[in-house]
């Protein structure tokens, strides 16, 4: 007579655990792509987890991240347009052959996630259309104070997006040094100002 062994069944943790080893045993430094980038913050653990976070978790990440943002220098929200188109359209920027670290060098990608303009015959759908994004939100001067809510909400989302979604899949431009103050700006201007092409 044979007698079935029974194997246990690893339980999410353990097989979560495992998964860690292997990913941080397949990685390296390579130029400026440092394995650094796997270690992940309460967002980024949560919100990878085959279950979505609990409220208290959420609203916990949500507060984390907005007392994470750092407002601009001045008070100055808005760039050139010009330059925001250019880095909205530009997907380079992090990989292990970029020379250098420096936000400068970086692009927002926006396209990959959403569309900018009517004329673009490709654009990604994970993130809501762009398209006369400030007109629709009643922006005709970057500096009326009763625009003022909806400027600093879009600085803020691209700054840490997690702060008004604790799942949000758009990038932490400003929180992970994707791009810098100036840059922002130029995005900013970029969805907001009345002369963008955005807003036309």
């Amino acid at each position: 007579m044979l007698v079935a062994s029974c194997a246990t069944t690893p339980s999410a943790a353990d097989l979560d655990k495992h998964v860690e080893q292997i990913m941080k045993s397949s990685f390296r430094d390579q130029g400026i792509a440092k394995a650094d980038r796997l270690n992940q913050d309460l967002g980024q653990k949560a919100c990878s987890s085959d279950k979505p976070p609990s409220e208290a978790v959420a609203k916990q990440i949500e507060a984390e991240s907005l007392a994470s943002i750092k407002w601009p220098e001045g008070g100055r929200y808005i760039g050139d347009w010009r330059n925001g188109e250019k880095l909205a359209q530009s997907g380079r920027g992090m990989t292990w052959t970029d020379k250098s670290d420096d936000p400068k060098a970086n692009g927002a990608n926006c396209y990959n996630c959403h569309e900018i303009d009517k004329k673009e015959i490709s654009y990604g759908t994970i993130g809501p259309s762009l398209w006369n994004y400030g007109k629709l939100r009643g922006v005709k001067d970057v500096a009326d104070p009763n625009t003022a809510a909806i400027v600093q909400y879009t600085w803020g989302k691209m700054w840490n997006s997690k702060a008004y979604a604790a799942c949000s899949n758009m990038p932490r431009f400003g929180h992970m040094k994707l791009l810098n103050e100036d840059q922002l700006r130029d995005v900013m201007a970029l969805l907001l100002d009345p002369r963008s092409p955005v807003n036309q």
